[in-house]
């Protein structure tokens, strides 16, 4: 088991645009968070789960690589596409894969997208929805 703490939510309503840190979300059993850009049954990356560890690592902060859900604690490098997320009391979310960093992370840094690959975060789906708050406990199993 693998577990960890929630530090940051952040919800993209508009895609371009920043995204906006809350201390709750509200997650849709099979479509996505609610409000957010990525909410689509069809898509496989509805959200990205990313851990603050590896954001501390390359000095960013929380929300800054678009990733949904920030964790602290959680090794992230052990997960495999359909290990199970338990997000607060209600969430579960599904690991679909990695997710490649894209051009615009050198945007943010000059050489960043080649240095978060393979460090970008886990791309997941919601199973079963619920709300979950900053502070609330995250865990991993097979």
């Amino acid at each position: 088991m693998n577990d960890g703490t929630i530090v940051a939510i952040h919800i993209a309503e508009i895609k371009g645009e920043d995204s906006v840190a809350v201390n709750s979300a509200a997650a849709v059993s099979g479509e996505g968070l609610e409000n957010d850009r990525s909410r689509n049954p069809a898509n496989l990356r509805q959200v990205l789960v990313m851990d603050k560890e590896t954001l501390d690592e390359f000095k960013l902060v929380p929300g800054q690589i678009k990733e949904n859900i920030t964790t602290s604690g959680l090794d992230l490098s052990s997960i495999k596409p359909g290990n199970v997320f338990f997000v607060g009391d209600n969430v579960t979310l599904e690991a679909t894969g990695l997710c490649d960093p894209c051009h615009k992370m050198d945007v943010i840094e000059d050489g960043l997208q080649e240095a978060l690959d393979g460090k970008r975060g886990i791309l997941s789906i919601v199973l079963n929805g619920g709300t979950f708050n900053v502070g609330d406990s995250i865990r991993v199993e097979p």
